[in-house]
């Protein structure tokens, strides 16, 4: 009878271990969906300075929109270091087991790209 127990909980166990690394495996994939989310928002941050400066375009006070304007870019760049930090963090407390997860090195370079490109617009939104 103590076999059948044992066996029974080792089937047991293994089921549990099989959920369990399923459950980091969404935690992995979730922490991916979220550095995306973080890329979009920072992404829109650098639309919305584009756009004041558009709609700015002829104003009577450029210094201040164009400061207006930097003060978005200046979120964009906090919000990809940001991303870029807090993905790293998670991806190294969480194991995958099923799931294929994007490396802690493509996300910085993603996120080094997004915030080399929100550094060149705010630059050319000063030079404009």
């Amino acid at each position: 009878m103590t076999d059948t127990t044992d066996a029974q909980k080792s089937e047991t166990q293994k089921l549990a271990d099989t959920r369990t690394g399923w459950a980091e495996d969404r935690t992995v994939l979730a922490n991916e969906r979220t550095f995306a989310a973080w890329m979009r928002t920072g992404m829109a941050s650098v639309a919305l300075a584009l756009g004041l400066k558009a709609v700015f375009r002829v104003t009577d006070y450029p210094i201040l929109a164009k400061s207006v304007a930097e003060m978005f870019i200046l979120c964009a760049i906090f919000i990809f270091w940001t991303a870029a930090r807090r993905s790293r963090s998670t991806h190294h407390n969480t194991n995958t087991h099923d799931a294929a997860a994007q490396s802690r090195t493509n996300m910085t370079i993603t996120s080094s790209v997004f915030i080399l490109g929100a550094i060149s617009t705010g630059i050319i939104l000063w030079l404009l």
